[in-house]
């Protein structure tokens, strides 16, 4: 009787694990899916209901197996051709095949991010299987009434959900309108975060007596405008001292590591943000001065600067000796890039043309400076007009005093 209960209860237990790998398997597309143990698993249907299963460390690679496998088997009959990518196998494809290639490993992670926490969920939990201009309406509709989110993040997510839609509706008869669907909300512009003058004068007087001299490069950056990620890809090579410049060539950025490997997140230098961010900064002599203080001999001008060897600093390391210097020096916390903020207002206040102040900060056209820069523009506006009602007295006393000396001397 043990033997019959306990053969009985393997079955039983068989066929709920059948059930419950059915039930993780798409009901439409190209049934793949990511196991548990991190694997991605496909599987495709032969004549009599049997699968064909495949195996591999991303989407992709299983992707490229089932395509394979089709096209090697397209003449015989007891293969069921793949039915039509569904709604989420699309956005999956094009994450995973498409585009992970073609942009930077950060860009990649925010469409990752975007994707697979909002678009693709939204589509899962409405059992939506086509993208369709409703479909499309209705997760703009759901972003713009979520108040979880802020403006900056919904404009950033539904800018990606467009781009992810161009390349799937690509040649689509119905695709014009389904991407004037989606329609970006206008992010209000917040004020930029400032050091004033007498923060700026601590916090340089902190990092020039700091303990640690990496601390100098935030004095780099207030006097550059250069990005977080920039600093800590400098070489001592990126320096012309005899010339008295500074170029950026590289990034670096810490970004999730999409391989099956211990880390959870990797370090990667790349290209800066944008092409006119790779640029050339004159330096004030004063920095040229420190720099020559602490430059390595030739042998060692490929080492990066910050670190001292042939691998970057982490970011999220110096952002913490930031905070350090910043608490020491008795200023209020900011984030890091209140140094770049800084530095464009100085410069505006000095009456640098916004051109000029707009290549040094390697932003692509003026218009984003401008943007950014609002307020400290207006300041420069105010003393402008200033002048214009200082003409306007001085004028008026001029015409006072000749009108008041002719009638004396009549």
């Amino acid at each position: 009787m043990q033997s019959i209960f306990g053969e009985n209860h393997n079955i039983r237990r068989q066929k709920s694990r059948q059930k419950r790998r059915i039930i993780a398997m798409p009901r439409k597309g190209e049934n793949i899916y990511k196991r548990k143990d991190g694997r991605w698993e496909g599987r495709q249907q032969k004549i009599g209901g049997k699968y064909h299963y495949f195996y591999g460390k991303s989407y992709r690679e299983v992707k490229v197996k089932m395509r394979l496998f089709l096209e090697n088997n397209k003449l015989s009959e007891n293969i069921i051709p793949i039915s039509i990518p569904n709604a989420v196998d699309q956005f999956n494809t094009w994450l995973e095949c498409e585009i992970v290639n073609r942009v930077k490993p950060s860009t990649y992670e925010s469409y990752y991010n975007c994707l697979k926490k909002y678009i693709i969920p939204f589509y899962l939990k409405n059992y939506i299987d086509e993208v369709t201009e409703d479909s499309v309406m209705d997760f703009v509709k759901e972003m713009k009434e979520d108040t979880t989110i802020s403006e900056a993040y919904k404009k950033k997510i539904l800018a990606i959900f467009k781009t992810a839609l161009k390349e799937i509706l690509n040649n689509k008869k119905d695709s014009t309108a389904i991407l004037q669907a989606v329609k970006l909300p206008k992010a209000e512009q917040k004020e930029v975060e400032i050091f004033s003058m007498k923060e700026q004068r601590h916090i340089e007087w902190t990092a020039i007596n700091y303990e640690d001299k990496r601390a100098l490069g935030i004095i780099l950056c207030i006097y550059t405008g250069i990005r977080l990620g920039e600093l800590c890809a400098l070489r001592w090579s990126d320096f012309d001292l005899e010339a008295g410049t500074m170029s950026i060539k590289r990034t670096v950025t810490r970004t999730k590591n999409f391989t099956l490997q211990d880390t959870k997140t990797q370090l990667n230098v790349g290209t800066p943000k944008s092409r006119t961010s790779i640029r050339k900064i004159p330096l004030p002599a004063f920095l040229v001065t420190i720099a020559r203080e602490y430059i390595l001999i030739d042998d060692k001008e490929d080492y990066y600067v910050l670190s001292g060897s042939n691998i970057p600093i982490d970011p999220r390391a110096y952002q913490k000796l930031f905070k350090r210097v910043l608490k020491k020096a008795g200023v209020k916390d900011r984030k890091f890039h209140s140094t770049r903020h800084t530095f464009a207002t100085r410069a505006l206040e000095l009456h640098v043309d916004i051109k000029t102040v707009s290549e040094i900060l390697g932003h692509s056209n003026v218009a984003i400076t401008m943007n950014v820069y609002t307020h400290s523009l207006m300041e420069q506006k105010k003393i402008a007009i200033d002048k214009f009602n200082h003409m306007h007295l001085t004028s008026m006393e001029q015409q006072s005093f000749a009108v008041n000396s002719s009638v004396n001397t009549a």
